[in-house]
């Protein structure tokens, strides 16, 4: 399955992919140099009963550049018909996320990092501006 990126890329400069299905409109940024995967916390308290909460824990690199403790949570998210299942570090990132927010208009919800890109076996194509699944 092909998604295309050109709107975020033409209009903000950042590639964008939105979910489907259940959890419809969910605006994740596609981050290469993320090593792991993010669904923020705001977000995460609308989504607690279709994730799954592990026991585990990760130390990660914040947006505004502060190592943070995180909860690890396991979710399935639906693109266009494709099903997608990773893990994600729920992280604060409430003020980077409104500024983002007030100079682009956009609201983004989580980030993938190449945790997600590897396992579900993406594909960035930046001639044609999409991504395949």
């Amino acid at each position: 399955m092909e998604f295309s990126i050109s709107y975020g890329i033409q209009s903000i400069g950042l590639p964008l992919i939105l979910s489907s299905g259940k959890q419809k409109n969910i605006c994740f940024l596609i981050d290469t140099g993320a090593t792991h995967n993010v669904l923020f916390d705001f977000v995460y308290e609308h989504l607690k009963d279709d994730v799954k909460l592990t026991n585990g824990n990760n130390q990660i690199m914040g947006i505004e550049g502060h190592y943070t403790e995180t909860p690890i949570v396991e979710a399935t998210f639906d693109f266009e018909g494709t099903l997608c299942t990773s893990t994600f570090s729920v992280l604060n990132a409430s003020d980077a996320i409104l500024n983002i927010q007030n100079e682009t208009g956009i609201q983004i919800h989580g980030i993938l990092g190449m945790q997600f890109l590897l396992e579900n076996k993406c594909i960035l194509d930046f001639d044609k501006l999409q991504i395949r699944i």
